[in-house]
């Protein structure tokens, strides 16, 4: 199987340079290295020339999907790996990868991902969804240890680092690029689970991920895009009973991030990211009643998944406020 590795950047040249000189010396490396440069103006561009890898120039900051899309739309291999330009994956990071895409059934792979600050805790492993319309990168900021050692099926896969089969896309359809950066991958991820295209979770496809390296985790423009598209992707997905049926859990899951938000210096961030949202709700092709069932039972899976996880290895403070307010995974 023949893999284009698509890296997205957007600055940050002493991270490009490193991440591309670990797929270089991959014991299974790439048959090419896509670089997409959303504008750098730091030399990102002209050092990813130089160490090998072809570089498509967007001439300015397109956002996360658009540069993705890009990427896949000249890739000419079987697979595509995405990854982050913050993530610095092991030796044989990709040759697990490909190993386990050779399962027919697979339509991606997802190894674990350690924090670069601290390599002994999980930074994601496998994405899921909660009634509620929050995403989780299950595992995230738990001790690493056995509950993430065992390979299972993925419904959902960060776009941080994953390989996918580029037939995929042509089945699911591109990422949507009016999400323009974050959550984008959840939104495809749901595509996937609704399209019936799941993917493995590979423990020993290890990398580690520095984490919002370019902005800052908490920068008042990341937060307003989440909760922007947080919004966006309930609106685009919940069918209007589902959204009347789930209007609790929905409202808790978005009320409580917005006040762990406010406890990081970005409540004002949140609340423009949610009217904003709000008044895209609008303009958003809403999925059909009809759909209703089966996306339930993919929320249903998904948060039982979440809840299990966290009674396993502890629970998050929001989680924890989640559950016992809103019940569970119950339909």
């Amino acid at each position: 199987m023949r893999v284009t590795a698509i890296v997205p950047v957007w600055n940050r040249v002493e991270l490009l340079e490193k991440l591309l000189l670990k797929l270089r010396a991959q014991s299974r490396p790439p048959e090419e290295v896509l670089v997409v440069d959303n504008g750098s103006i730091d030399g990102s561009a002209g050092a990813a020339e130089r160490l090998g890898a072809r570089v498509i120039r967007m001439g300015r900051n397109a956002g996360f999907a658009p540069a993705i899309n890009q990427g896949i739309r000249e890739a000419r291999t079987e697979a595509v790996a995405v990854i982050n330009n913050d993530v610095e994956p092991s030796p044989d990071w990709l040759g697990r990868l490909v190993e386990a895409l050779e399962d027919p059934n697979a339509w991606f792979a997802c190894g674990k991902l350690l924090d670069a600050r601290d390599r002994r805790r999980i930074d994601g492993t496998y994405d899921l969804y909660c009634r509620g319309g929050a995403a989780w990168r299950a595992g995230h900021g738990r001790p690493d240890g056995p509950a993430f050692d065992s390979p299972r099926p993925a419904a959902m896969a960060s776009f941080t680092a994953s390989l996918f089969r580029a037939e995929l896309f042509r089945r699911i359809g591109p990422l949507d690029e009016g999400f323009i950066s974050y959550l984008e991958d959840v939104d495809f991820g749901l595509r996937c689970a609704q399209g019936g295209c799941a993917g493995v979770y590979v423990p020993r496809a290890v990398a580690w991920h520095v984490g919002s390296a370019t902005l800052g985790r908490w920068n008042r423009e990341v937060v307003r895009a989440l909760a922007r598209n947080q919004i966006v992707l309930i609106a685009k997905h919940y069918p209007p009973p589902l959204a009347r049926r789930l209007a609790w859990p929905i409202l808790v899951a978005q009320a409580l991030w917005g006040l762990v938000a406010v406890r990081h210096g970005s409540g004002i961030a949140w609340l423009r990211g949610v009217l904003e949202g709000l008044r895209r709700m609008k303009r958003i092709r809403r999925a059909q009643p009809d759909n209703a069932a089966a996306f339930s039972r993919i929320l249903i899976q998904g948060e039982a998944e979440i809840l299990r996880i966290q009674r396993e290895t502890g629970f998050d403070r929001y989680w924890r406020l989640y559950f016992f307010l809103t019940g569970g995974a119950s339909d």
